[in-house]
């Protein structure tokens, strides 16, 4: 589901900085006081892509903040695309590269992280790339509050027990386990783009939510 790159996307992205947050580095420790203007609790979505999921879980839940994080300029559009004209305020979008996360968010400022069908970096090469490596735990652990969650979902099954290991590997306590998150699908679900492509094709979605600490 990779988009075509769109050249004006970074100026058309600059056009809404009420949905778009430049220069983020500023609001580290400040997320709540100075963009929400509230006390609510933060949940940001690493990798956002097209925006359904975080989009849909900001309109359900009006007391959290959410904020998405996308890489790719053109990808995000089209999340703004989609929320452009609605009047969610507590959602708010980052162009930004998650590996550079410990600049934006301060010690204990999140509540919860999602990872939903993250890149599977599958070459051996390339696996600390990937956003449950340890590499980023350690990253998450400084940022989320004292028993803070990490909820993940994948449809590769290799990418899933790898996780898994990291997990264990890094004292994480695992709350929850699901190796076909569709069977029964819970009511509280929500579906990514790509999730709703993967259910159509009958693939597993392997899911699973980890606490820190606590």
């Amino acid at each position: 589901m990779r988009l075509r790159n769109i050249a004006s996307a970074p100026q058309k992205l600059a056009e809404f900085p009420e949905i778009v947050v430049q220069n983020p580095q500023k609001f580290k420790g400040l997320w709540a006081k100075k963009i929400f203007e509230n006390k609510n609790k933060i949940h940001i979505e690493i990798g956002s892509g097209r925006g359904n999921f975080i989009i849909n879980s900001a309109k359900q839940n009006p007391n959290i903040n959410y904020i998405g994080i996308e890489k790719f300029d053109s990808v995000l559009l089209r999340a703004l695309e989609k929320v452009a004209d609605m009047d969610v305020e507590n959602l708010r979008f980052l162009r930004f590269d998650a590996t550079q996360i410990l600049d934006i968010f301060d010690v204990a400022e999140i509540e919860k992280i999602y990872l939903n069908f993250s890149d599977p970096w599958d070459k051996n090469a390339y696996k600390n790339r990937r956003l449950t490596h340890r590499i980023f735990l350690k990253k998450y652990e400084k940022i989320l509050k004292n028993g803070g969650a990490l909820q993940f979902k994948t449809d590769n099954r290799e990418l899933f027990e790898f996780s898994i290991k990291e997990f264990n590997n890094f004292g994480l306590r695992i709350n929850e386990i699901n190796l076909n998150l569709h069977e029964n699908e819970p009511s509280w679900n929500i579906r990514t783009e790509y999730e709703e492509k993967f259910a159509g094709f009958g693939k597993n979605i392997y899911f699973s939510v980890v606490s820190f600490g606590g």
